[in-house]
Order: C-alpha cells, then sequence, then structure tokens
C-alpha cells in the first residue's frame, strides 16, 4: 500500500484534445419528481411541466421535462470528467437547442466534443476551452445541445497557485 492520496478532478487545460468527444457515463434518468422539484424551485409554473391533466391535451400529450433541467443535467453531467476543480469560471453558454423533447422516465446520456482551445492572452497559465454538449434520450434522440466556453488552469499554473496560497 503506497499511501498515495487520488483526487477525482477533470482535465486541465492542457490536457484537452481538441476535436475528440468524451462521453460521460452513467446516463441520468429524469424522473418526474426531478422535474417537479427544479420546475418549481425556479419559480416556473408553466403547467406543460405541472400539470399532467392540462399536458394532456397539448401536442405532446404528457407533461415535459423543462428544457432547462434538460440543459444543467447535459452540463453537468461533463463536469466530473471534464471541469471538476481545473476550472477558474464558465465564460457563457450559446447556440442553445432542444429539438426533441424529455419526458418522465426518460434517460439522459451525455457527450462533448472540444471544439476549441486557446491559451489566455492576459492570463498566462490558463487557457480558453470551447466544447458542444449533445445529450440524447435513450432511443439516440438528441435533446439538447449547447456550446460553452470555459476558462481553465494548466496544471502547472494551477499546481504553482495551489503551492502559493499554502494548499499544497
Amino acid at each position: 500500500m503506497s499511501g498515495q492520496r487520488i483526487e477525482q478532478r477533470g482535465l486541465y487545460f492542457d490536457e484537452l484534445v481538441l476535436g475528440a468527444t468524451y462521453a460521460h457515463k452513467p446516463g441520468r434518468t429524469l424522473s418526474e419528481a426531478d422535474n417537479i422539484a427544479f420546475t418549481t424551485m425556479t419559480m416556473n409554473n408553466q403547467g406543460l411541466h405541472l400539470d399532467a391533466a392540462w399536458a394532456a391535451t397539448q401536442p405532446f400529450g404528457k407533461p415535459l421535462i423543462n428544457s432547462l433541467l434538460t440543459l444543467s443535467t447535459v452540463i453537468g453531467q461533463s463536469v466530473a470528467q471534464l471541469t471538476e476543480g481545473t476550472i477558474i469560471g464558465q465564460l457563457g453558454i450559446n447556440d442553445v437547442r432542444f429539438p426533441h423533447p424529455m419526458f418522465h422516465g426518460d434517460t439522459l446520456y451525455t457527450e462533448t466534443e472540444i471544439t476549441e482551445l486557446r491559451p489566455s492572452k492576459s492570463r498566462p497559465g490558463q487557457g480558453l476551452a470551447s466544447m458542444t454538449h449533445t445529450g440524447r434520450n435513450q432511443h439516440g434522440q438528441i435533446v439538447a445541445t449547447a456550446t460553452r466556453t470555459c476558462l481553465m488552469w494548466t496544471q502547472q499554473a494551477h499546481e504553482a497557485s495551489k503551492k502559493a496560497a499554502g494548499d499544497e
């Protein structure tokens, strides 16, 4: 036994591979309870999410998962693999689309493609990473896409920053 401590983290800017697609597992089945909790917590009283009887009279015939819950889960599924502990801040989310609805009991699977990597001009040891997230349901139908840009540490700069702060 080595006594070595290994902490889970995402990838540093300099570990990301331009053009690579990262598959995030496991998937996440979104329940009616998830949908109601998220929808009410965010004060979205849309009947399509909360009123099953009324939603049954609408074009999809049943309640829809709140699209912002879908988006939050898509991004959240990428965190452990890509940005946990290596992100400085999220700079923007663009080009969000929901081409197919999610329903109670659907399972969401996400993958992320790294679309641009650029060292920061004003912050040495940091870089901007752009990524496109794609969420699919259990049938393989695309239910969400979004492009996200994050400011991320390089490994060397982050370790130096932690050492200077006395964290290591």
